[in-house]
């Protein structure tokens, strides 16, 4: 079979679903089924709208969480600390015994080890000039 090979920064929906697809399927067979499924936390203000949250998902018995931002003006309240306790009591819930996250943030990394979690790696200059964390945590 010939292959070419199409570098793209536009790449089609179908074609990345089926790149989904087909990586979730070779895993599945792999290490068996992942169980992946999205777990999301918001914090809303009075009118509804969003002020802080965290998105990520469950898999193979793990939280991970993606993304967490909370407004600049809510900072320091400890509102990250209890989305991520609200995602891991869902993770838990869900069967999960472990959580990971990744920061290339100084504040954050230390509001993720005030909630438990432990570095494990560890890239330098992921941005230059900073490291990019990775930090995991077993949960009960």
């Amino acid at each position: 079979m010939k292959t070419t090979l199409e570098v793209t920064a536009e790449p089609l929906p179908q074609d990345l679903a089926f790149l989904s697809g087909s990586l979730a399927a070779f895993n599945d067979a792999d290490v068996g089924v992942s169980g992946r499924k999205p777990l999301a936390v918001f914090g809303r203000d009075e009118h509804g709208a969003v002020v802080s949250g965290i998105a990520g998902y469950t898999a193979w018995g793990w939280l991970y969480v993606q993304w967490l931002w909370v407004d600049e003006k809510l900072r320091g309240r400890r509102i990250a600390a209890g989305m991520l306790g609200a995602a891991e009591q869902e993770a838990i819930a869900r069967g999960c015994r472990g959580a990971w996250i990744d920061t290339f943030n100084p504040t954050a990394e230390k509001v993720y080890q005030r909630q438990g979690y432990k570095p494990f790696g560890s890239l330098p200059d992921f941005p230059v000039g900073r490291n990019r964390i990775f930090l995991q945590k077993k949960l009960p």
